[in-house]
């Protein structure tokens, strides 16, 4: 006799169960920010220690989500490092917040694919509308609007903004030969020497092989002479290469320097270079009018992205990435298959962000960053990016006062570069015994091949408090180890 399928049990989570659950998780996380402080900002885990916890093999039967719930607060916390903790300073900030993590949970609920406009017009108009926002609100030009011949999309990450800009530039650069037969034109590229390491990763993957990218030497301020990319550029092309690619940087990961935009950019128009500018970290600070002299130049570019997970208080992931003329990377990476094919498509009316990045699959990111905007405003906003760029500033104050320090180079934002004048085994001990503490996170970086530590304010939360302790931290850790 057939068993009645209405009959059977199902293992799902009720929606009852899931609401019990889900404002238990929404109280842990409360509890969690709260005392986020108590916890060491590195985690002190040992490698393979948290497998040691957890059993072989997963349960046979399902588990109580209070029992699920309690080993996170047991077992994992131990493994975590506090990126949310106001006392990271540390690499650049992979921000959160309220509103953020709200939408990402949205988000999450709904379970958008967003591939196509049709798979959820919703995901597709609001992340179009809420990156022409952020066109006037950034002082960006109006050619990445959505309204003229370029556009802006959310990608996961700047390295996969860049990744895309290079594919584009390689299919102009050989009138989008390549992607039918391959790469036959000897193709070269331009970066800084002090550029984020995911250009080269960009440069691999697209086939043109990391011998071809050039690193420009740069100034006594980090920044990229605009004079060697000239130079690099002619001699390239006297030895029968094609160059095709610039990548510039606004507020490099080693110091923040800032590229000389506007005479970067006239040498790519000369040259007929695609230019893409990183300003992965920095961009945001362009909400704020004083600041907004970091964007000089980004109306040569054909492409552009910033982070708004690493100081627009939207978390992880979140990159908004520009182009000039979207034709162009749409033409690099649209593959039509008869099972995406649909009317509203055909109609050219619309957006597909699918042929925009390398996934067909996409999640609605916009609703975290629509959320932000929408709770903060530009003007709150301003006020953190503003307060932040303060404390960082009076920070370099105090490294100038104490003689034991010197300031590597002149902050220009939120990141301070110093160091110990006493060599660089002084910086490493120092480095290490204050994240052994767990009291605060540093990274380092190597500015003239001199060991340098980097202080980036920059994390939500972070307020003068945390700053003024980690300062006295710094001061203590340093008169006891010398």
């Amino acid at each position: 006799m057939a068993t009645d399928p209405s009959a059977q049990k199902s293992f799902h989570m009720e929606p009852e169960e899931f609401r019990k659950h889900g404002y238990e998780v929404v109280d842990w996380l409360t509890g969690y920010y709260k005392r986020i402080e108590s916890y060491p900002v590195l985690s002190q885990m040992h490698p393979g220690e948290l497998r040691s916890y957890l059993p072989d093999k997963p349960p046979q039967q399902g588990e109580p989500f209070e029992a699920i719930l309690g080993d996170v607060e047991k077992l994992i916390l131990h493994g975590v490092t506090h990126w949310q903790s106001p006392n990271f300073f540390a690499f650049f900030p992979s921000n959160a917040s309220g509103p953020a993590i709200l939408g990402d949970l949205l988000s999450s609920g709904l379970g958008v694919q967003g591939m196509l406009w049709a798979t959820s017009p919703a995901c597709t108009e609001l992340e179009t509308h809420v990156l022409d926002w952020l066109v006037p609100a950034l002082g960006l030009p109006e050619k990445f609007l959505s309204t003229s011949s370029g556009g802006g999309v959310i990608q996961d990450t700047a390295s996969s903004s860049t990744l895309c800009a290079v594919l584009a530039a390689r299919e102009r650069a050989t009138n989008f030969r390549s992607n039918q037969r391959g790469i036959a034109e000897k193709l070269c590229a331009y970066t800084s020497n002090q550029a984020h390491s995911s250009i080269e990763k960009a440069i691999k993957i697209a086939g043109i092989g990391s011998e071809n990218l050039r690193l420009i030497e740069t100034d006594e301020n980090f920044a990229m002479n605009p004079e060697a990319l000239a130079a690099a550029i002619e001699k390239d092309r006297a030895d029968g290469l094609t160059p095709f690619f610039v990548c510039a940087t606004v507020g490099t990961t080693s110091s923040n320097a800032i590229d000389p935009v506007p005479q970067i950019g006239e040498v790519c128009r000369e040259h007929g270079l695609w230019l893409h500018v990183d300003a992965a970290m920095s961009g945001t600070a362009a909400l704020c009018p004083e600041f907004r002299h970091i964007h000089k130049g980004v109306e040569h570019a054909d492409s552009y992205c910033f982070n708004p997970h690493k100081w627009m208080f939207t978390s992880f992931d979140c990159d908004c990435f520009y182009v000039a003329d979207r034709r162009a990377l749409i033409q690099t990476l649209s593959v039509l298959p008869e099972y995406l094919r649909n009317k509203a498509t055909e109609s050219g009316a619309v957006i597909d962000y699918r042929d925009w990045h390398i996934p067909l699959g996409r999640r609605f990111r916009s609703l975290k960053l629509w959320f932000v905007l929408r709770h903060y405003g530009i003007e709150g906003l301003q006020f953190h990016i503003r307060e932040h760029i303060r404390l960082a500033q009076e920070f370099a104050s105090w490294v100038e006062k104490d003689a034991r320090f010197e300031l590597a180079v002149r902050p220009p934002l939120n990141l301070v570069c110093f160091r110990l004048k006493s060599g660089d085994n002084a910086n490493q001990k120092l480095m290490d015994a204050l994240n052994n503490s767990g009291d605060l996170y540093l990274t380092h970086t190597r500015l003239h091949d001199r060991f340098t530590l980097r202080m980036c304010v920059g994390q939500t939360n972070t307020t003068e408090r945390h700053v003024e302790k980690a300062w006295r931290r710094i001061q203590e850790e340093t008169s006891r180890l010398m």
